[in-house]
């Protein structure tokens, strides 16, 4: 009988992680021919940036994509694309519409939260397709993930009105995931970097949207999983706040390593910190998991895709960072 109790007392131990680790489903990869939508579901879109999501239309239209918009995406809300039953009604025929292989979010600013719940998933998890975004799109990114689907990390339709010539590596990494080409990337390596070798799901997103999910269905599970955070237009004690609740809810406690992308744009209070944001993000991490700084996604030009759900190798040493993600 005891070593009935002792088998049954490591299956308790495991069963986090083997369920963490649960293959997710993998959309179609895009083809000429294939249709999309852009829409917007949280922000407001106002008529003066309708040029650069034309010009977003062209471009996938250059990849032979056939491109539709979403019919509520212009509207105005105060500070909303539409109201919130608006927004899900774009969102949600896009989710039903077998025709649509993939959602392309124009903008994020905040507002997806709002429409998380309204929307049914039925059609979706029969016919899946890819979510597309960043920012305020982790709000997708972390409640899809755990309805097991792969979801991308990257631009936006929005994301054009930038230079050219800085978001050339955005674009190519865009199509490359779209269309289901490898995607691997070596980066220099960061001072702060601390090493190692891992591999697992990469998951995550936007630091203040990750915190706004805890507690609620849409929280995630990190075990053995590579965890990507990045923020734009917070204060260094804001971000500390954000990390220390993850902390207390056990992100970092069987994470496998971290992803820190672009810290953008940090404010700055009247009373200093004490210490640089690389350093600061260190405290918070247990000191036994790798972590890389200065990924190339987020909040600036250039915002390489990443593909949420899907396992990657992690190596980090004192010259260089490689990820690879698995096909």
């Amino acid at each position: 009988m005891k070593k009935y109790f002792l088998l049954y007392g490591f299956l308790l131990m495991i069963l986090p992680s083997v369920t963490a680790q649960k293959q997710q489903i993998k959309p179609p990869y895009l083809q000429k021919g294939d249709s999309i939508v852009i829409l917007a579901p949280a922000g407001i879109l106002k008529p003066s940036r309708k040029l650069v999501i034309l010009k977003a239309k062209k471009l996938a239209e250059s990849w032979g994509l056939h491109v539709a918009l979403g019919k509520n995406m212009f509207q105005q809300e105060h500070h909303f694309s539409g109201t919130d039953a608006e927004r899900a009604a774009d969102f949600q025929q896009a989710l039903n519409n077998t025709n649509i292989k993939a959602i392309w979010a124009a903008r994020g600013g905040y507002g997806s939260v709002r429409i998380l719940d309204k929307l049914a998933y039925s059609q979706f998890l029969k016919h899946p397709k890819w979510i597309i975004g960043y920012s305020d799109i982790t709000a997708f990114h972390n409640h899809i993930h755990n309805l097991g689907v792969e979801t991308i990390h990257g631009m936006m339709a929005t994301s054009l009105e930038g230079n050219p010539q800085e978001i050339i590596e955005t674009i190519s990494s865009f199509k490359s995931a779209l269309f289901g080409e490898k995607l691997s990337y070596t980066i220099t390596s960061s001072k702060y970097n601390r090493k190692g070798e891992v591999s697992g799901q990469i998951i995550g997103g936007n630091l203040a949207i990750l915190t706004s999910m805890l507690g609620s269905k849409s929280q995630l599970n990190t075990d053995g999983k590579i965890l990507f955070i990045e923020e734009i237009g917070e204060y260094k004690y804001s971000i500390d706040r954000m990390l220390q609740s993850l902390k207390r809810a056990g992100y970092f406690k069987n994470v496998n390593a971290v992803i820190v992308g672009n810290m953008s744009s940090i404010k700055k209070n009247s009373t200093k910190w004490g210490s640089s944001i690389e350093q600061l993000i260190l405290d918070v991490l247990p000191n036994n998991i790798p972590v890389i700084f200065d990924f190339p996604a987020g909040h600036e030009a250039d915002n390489r895709s990443l593909i949420f759900g899907r396992r990657a190798q992690l190596s980090i040493n004192e010259n260089e960072v490689t990820l690879e993600f698995e096909t």
